[in-house]
């Protein structure tokens, strides 16, 4: 089975970009934004400050607004060959400047909006096969973040409240770009207590792992498969692998799902997971003391 020789970088969303602190806040402002942050992460797996970025905004409703604060962020850690491409609809992914731009970036990065915008104006289109075969290909790094990350997967979550999820039907699952295989990804996962939806979603997919994201939180994915925790928050991982009971198939549309022994992860910055094995580990040490 062939395996990515390139990155991907999936974002719970609200990813700090290094504006100042509030007043209130004694502790000095944006440490860990020019440290240790998401974005210098991002740029660190491409080329540094030389590194050449694309800003897609297709799934935001204020594209502008978005491309702008992430040039901006990115300009605050010395990379200024930053560019947006403000793709709207499936014609302009047929405009020759933006398929020649992504030709030579180091890599991408998907801002939030809604992730059903990616998947009905990229798929099947030349840009998002170009895409596609860099990061198969050469060591190309996407990055995505909220829907750019929730797009990221093969199944894909695009609608369903935090307060009704666990009722049968009220997790709408489609088909997302698929970039990595046999997961699902969910976004804000914490601060909007989408717990419930995840597990409804991994209960109706066994044979996917969940993986919900906090904000300012994600996992840089290796080898398509090989998840390291990175940001300031928690990645909860769901395996249904082992499930011995759930409801889902017999009951019907709004009644109450049960799931007997969903296996759960809590990792936080450092730890890693690997899908295809289903091992969590502690740290890099861990993964090299089990691969040796």
């Amino acid at each position: 089975m062939h395996t990515p020789k390139g990155i991907l970088i999936s974002i719970g969303g609200n990813v700090d970009k290094g504006t100042a602190a509030e007043p209130s806040y004694n502790t000095p402002s944006n440490l860990a934004f020019f440290e240790d942050g998401i974005l210098k992460r991002i740029l660190s797996e491409m080329k540094g400050a030389e590194s050449r970025v694309e800003v897609i905004t297709t799934a935001s409703e204020i594209p502008e607004e978005v491309g702008n604060n992430y040039v901006e962020a990115f300009n605050r850690l010395g990379c200024t060959n930053v560019n947006v491409i403000h793709i709207r609809n499936r014609e302009d992914t047929q405009i020759p400047e933006y398929y020649k731009r992504i030709e030579k970036a180091d890599g991408v990065m998907f801002t939030g909006g809604n992730q059903m915008r990616l998947t009905t104006i990229f798929g099947g289109t030349d840009i998002f096969k170009l895409i596609q075969e860099r990061y198969e290909n050469e060591h190309f790094i996407i990055a995505g973040t909220s829907a750019g990350a929730m797009a990221m997967s093969n199944t894909m979550i695009y609608e369903g409240p935090s307060d009704e999820s666990f009722l049968k039907g009220k997790v709408k699952i489609t088909t997302g770009l698929a970039f990595m295989k046999d997961v699902i990804i969910d976004s804000h996962f914490v601060k909007r207590g989408r717990f419930g939806r995840l597990a409804q979603a991994v209960a109706a997919n066994p044979g996917c792992i969940g993986i919900g994201l906090g904000e300012d939180t994600g996992v840089l994915v290796k080898h398509g498969s090989e998840l390291e925790a990175i940001g300031s928050g928690l990645v909860i991982i769901f395996d249904g692998h082992a499930i011995r009971h759930s409801n889902i198939a017999d009951i019907n549309d709004g009644q109450p799902i049960s799931i007997e022994h969903l296996v759960v992860h809590v990792m936080a910055k450092g730890n890693h997971y690997h899908v295809k094995s289903r091992k969590f580990y502690a740290g890099r040490e861990a993964v090299e003391a089990a691969n040796a």
